[in-house]
């Protein structure tokens, strides 16, 4: 259950779990890693000083491969039967075992730790479905995407306030709530929302309890997750997606898998695999299970994402 819903943007700042689309999720405790939820997990081996890294060949060599996940359904998570599983370690799994190795262990952290613990070699890749952005780009290089994503609303049945936009939300002086660390927070933000009257909450399920409760008059979130999390719901649904503005121009964001900045040569090779499941349609039948559609496949690349 979701602890009680609070009445500022600081309210869960502390002792959550963040999003993996957090704009600000790749720059925060660069010096301090969370801790790992993987019992006997050690330190990867340090990175050589072979052009564009060795890990590759010593993953096929160990026959494993360290899979930094953030707990967030659909995207990596333990199951209910304590499986790993979610869009980006099914993936992960295909595309490795192809690379020449067949097992991969997950490595649970909280979503800000991610990048930090990827670059003091606590895990091997980050398999967290991480939105692609500057700054992260800055800390990490990113596969491709494999996914794209819109935004969309939870509001109450009917949609009584007709929001289908930030600028909506603002100009109708709506209660709004996202998730902790969301993207979302900066592109209500850019709308002209004040920071502070935003209600920030763990997540979806919050988002929608708080919709439900006449706490808020709107969440913001993922199309995919809103669609999935409001059909347990009697008293609330999902808006169609939308594209948010970034600097005044519709934004659609990419999610992918990261590595540290010295393993070109994996990312390389990940990024060959991918796009062959990508061309014969492998991907989709992957990502399919998990609520996503054709208008989430993507031909983005990290390159478009990262601002270059």
């Amino acid at each position: 259950m979701a602890p009680p819903l609070g009445n500022d943007v600081h309210t869960f700042r502390s002792g959550l779990r963040r999003s993996r689309r957090s704009v600000l999720g790749g720059l925060a405790a660069l010096g301090a890693v969370g801790t790992l939820g993987t019992a006997g997990c050690t330190r990867v081996a340090e990175a050589s000083g072979k052009k564009g890294g060795d890990l590759l060949e010593r993953l096929k060599a160990q026959g494993i491969v360290r899979l930094g996940i953030a707990g967030e359904v659909p995207f990596g998570y333990i199951d209910k039967d304590g499986q790993l599983t979610g869009e980006a370690p099914e993936l992960a799994k295909v595309i490795f075992k192809r690379l020449g190795v067949g097992k991969v262990q997950p490595v649970p952290t909280e979503f800000g730790s991610l990048i930090p613990g990827l670059n003091s070699q606590q895990f091997d890749v980050v398999a967290a479905g991480m939105y692609v952005n500057p700054e992260r780009c800055q800390q990490v290089i990113f596969a491709d995407p494999d996914y794209q994503m819109l935004d969309s609303f939870i509001v109450r049945k009917g949609n009584p306030l007709g929001l289908h936009s930030y600028k909506d939300v603002v100009a109708k002086k709506a209660k709004f709530a996202t998730g902790t660390g969301y993207a979302e927070i900066e592109y209500a933000v850019e709308a002209g929302y004040k920071q502070s009257d935003i209600l920030i909450v763990p997540d979806q399920v919050a988002g929608m309890n708080a919709v439900e409760a006449g706490r808020v008059d709107v969440f913001a979130g993922t199309a995919l997750t809103t669609r999935e999390v409001v059909k347990k719901s009697a008293k609330a649904e999902a808006t169609a997606p939308f594209a948010p503005l970034v600097k005044g121009k519709p934004h659609v964001d990419g999610g992918a898998f990261a590595f540290r900045p010295t393993e070109t040569n994996l990312r390389d090779a990940f990024n060959v695999e991918l796009h062959k499941m990508k061309q014969s349609g492998e991907l989709f039948r992957i990502l399919r299970p998990f609520g996503f559609t054709r208008a989430e496949m993507t031909d983005l690349t990290a390159k478009e994402l990262c601002g270059g």
